[in-house]
């Protein structure tokens, strides 16, 4: 099987992707401070292994996340982009909104859950009310689901229980079937 979403881009080392998370850290910080009667949404794409990000790669985000801020549109849900990279650790997006943050991960959980490309993503919401993301267990919602065997992805990522080429597998299957039924619509 073809496995075009990695066969290009800058391989990432664990260095790159940990001073990433710093900074998206940092800036999420400051919009939680900046802006405390709003939640911040910070969207980014789970994607395992070295390859983070490329043209196909940031193709996929770009058209989940126009899919995503149509759901919150959908659901009367006023947001304003406050910032988006396209950095080799991969893309991402930040929103605020002054909806309350359950609903937000509510909408964002029913996103990630049933979109074709919303399992490829991790939508955190972030309030000046709490320590860290809302969390899915927080609310109240169901666990996140493996991209193979739809066991809970914890417990599959702990064990290991898939290689990151089975993954890459699944995501390039999921991404390629997206792209052609959107060619066919």
């Amino acid at each position: 099987m073809s496995n075009a979403t990695f066969a290009t881009g800058d391989p990432q080392d664990i260095p790159a992707v940990l001073a990433n998370k710093d900074h998206r850290a940092a800036l999420q910080r400051h919009l939680v401070t900046a802006h405390p009667d709003q939640a911040v949404l910070a969207l980014k794409l789970n994607i395992p292994g070295p390859i983070k990000n490329n043209a196909r790669l940031t193709a996929t985000f770009n058209a989940g996340l126009a899919a995503f801020e149509q759901v919150l549109h959908d659901h009367n849900l006023t947001y304003q982009p406050v910032e988006q990279w396209d950095h080799p650790t991969g893309p991402e997006a930040f929103l605020l909104s002054p909806a309350a943050a359950t609903t937000l991960k509510a909408v964002a959980v029913t996103f990630e859950d049933h979109h074709p490309l919303g399992r490829l993503f991790d939508i955190d919401v972030l309030t000046s009310q709490q320590t860290g993301p809302l969390s899915r267990q927080d609310t109240g919602l169901p666990v996140r689901r493996c991209f193979i065997c739809d066991q809970p992805a914890k417990v599959c990522a702990r064990s290991r229980a898939h290689s990151v080429a089975d993954l890459q597998a699944a995501i390039d299957q999921a991404i390629t079937t997206y792209f052609d039924e959107q060619e066919t619509d």
